[in-house]
């Protein structure tokens, strides 16, 4: 690639590039040999090492594209889709630009078995960071920069991978994952494309994760009648008193979940983020608005756990309206969240990939379970570090991570 063409490909990479170029000294592992080999010969493991280095090489580029979401001002052309392109090379590629900023590459070669899914957007840096979020550092043991870990590493492997195989493999990039409007996914499902697993990247350790919680998120009112707060008040004159209570309510019966399991997950995770509404201290509130969500096993009913929260306000509030929902992982009733479940095991046993638990953290991979296909989540990083000030991800989760797609691509 040309020095015009890298300049094209990110803010200032060309410089960054040969600065990096200077500075690095690409490091070989020395392992014993094989079995069978000579006594006290050493082989250099340079295949490994390359390939992180090269995984590095394109991390590096894809950081320095700007993709967070929000304001999702992601193009379908130029940036961090045409460098896809570039080095996509003997694929298939189709983009296309779902509107709003959410744009999808689906990239084939051959005729594979599974798909590999990795969003490229990240969520916005934070004043606390302590450098451009948009240049990769690299540290003794690990890289920093935004999206790193959630999760352009996985990407940058999946290039690294492709370029050292010549097998079947697809490929679907997205980029609206973190504003919980799943276009680009939404939109591949309609088309049912049959494939035997989904493998969705996410950060957990370089860990096959088989089930996760959904998410819902509801926006409530509550309606009163405004008056002088020296009053008598009846339960229902108060806009927030209503809210006050039912939020009394529904912790009281969250706690009565407690003891429900399903895959190493337990109880209902529920948040009241936002109550707010009246006028002053001596007034009667109106009208209060309240926000919530919930995180339900893949055993609870979505449909059920809603109605059960809307009967709780007395009285019924003048607005119930769900905004979001993302099912479970694995998706279904009971016995098919299951049935699911096992088949996404049998599934990374087959792979040789290390089985990790349950997380409480939302996935789409839930949406592909959802549509049919065996579907789990395995990426490189700890989701600890994701949405972090100084995000980074270990370089030994790159390497694992690099070298099981090899291994998946090579197959």
């Amino acid at each position: 690639m040309g020095n015009g063409e890298w300049l094209r490909a990110g803010p200032a990479w060309a410089k960054r590039r040969a600065e990096t170029n200077r500075a690095r000294t690409i490091h070989e592992a020395v392992i014993p040999a094989k079995a069978g080999t000579t006594p006290g010969k050493y082989m250099r493991n340079t295949h490994m090492t390359t390939l992180l280095e090269s995984t590095l090489q394109h991390l590096e580029a894809l950081v320095s594209f700007d993709t967070r979401n929000p304001p999702r001002a992601i193009s379908a052309r130029g940036g961090i889709f045409d460098y896809l392109r570039e080095h996509l090379p003997g694929f298939t590629v189709e983009v296309i630009d779902h509107g709003a900023g959410a744009v999808s590459l689906y990239a084939v070669r051959g005729a594979p078995r599974f798909l590999l899914n990795v969003h490229l957007d990240t969520v916005p840096d934070s004043p606390a960071w302590s450098a451009d979020p948009h240049v990769m550092r690299r540290l003794d043991d690990r890289v920093v920069g935004l999206g790193v870990c959630d999760i352009k590493g996985a990407a940058a492997a999946l290039l690294a991978a492709a370029e050292r195989t010549t097998g079947d493999a697809a490929f679907l990039f997205s980029s609206d994952e973190e504003a919980n409007d799943p276009r680009c996914i939404d939109a591949f499902l309609v088309r049912k494309i049959p494939y035997e697993a989904v493998l969705v990247a996410e950060p957990t350790r370089a860990r096959a994760v088989l089930a996760h919680r959904g998410i819902s998120a509801v926006s409530m009112r509550f309606a009163g009648r405004a008056g002088h707060a020296s009053a008598r008040l009846a339960p229902s004159d108060s806009a927030l008193h209503q809210a006050v209570e039912w939020g009394h309510r529904a912790l009281a019966l969250v706690a009565q979940m407690e003891d429900e399991s399903f895959g190493g997950l337990s109880g209902l995770r529920f948040n009241i983020g936002r109550i707010e509404g009246g006028i002053k201290a001596n007034v009667i509130a109106p009208q209060a608005d309240l926000r919530f969500g919930f995180r339900p096993l893949p055993s609870m009913g979505m449909d059920d756990l809603l109605a059960r929260f809307r009967a709780l306000a007395e009285p019924a509030p003048a607005l119930f309206d769900e905004t979001f929902r993302g099912p479970s992982l694995p998706s279904g009733d009971p016995a098919q969240a299951e049935a699911r479940r096992q088949n996404a095991e049998a599934l990374a046993r087959r792979l040789g990939l290390e089985i990790g638990e349950a997380v409480d953290f939302w996935t789409e991979a839930s949406l592909f379970s959802a549509a049919g296909y065996t579907a789990l989540v395995y990426g490189p990083g700890d989701i600890a570090q994701a949405h972090a000030a100084d995000e980074w991800v270990a370089l030994d989760q790159l390497q694992r991570y690099a070298d099981s797609i090899l291994r998946i691509l090579g197959n």
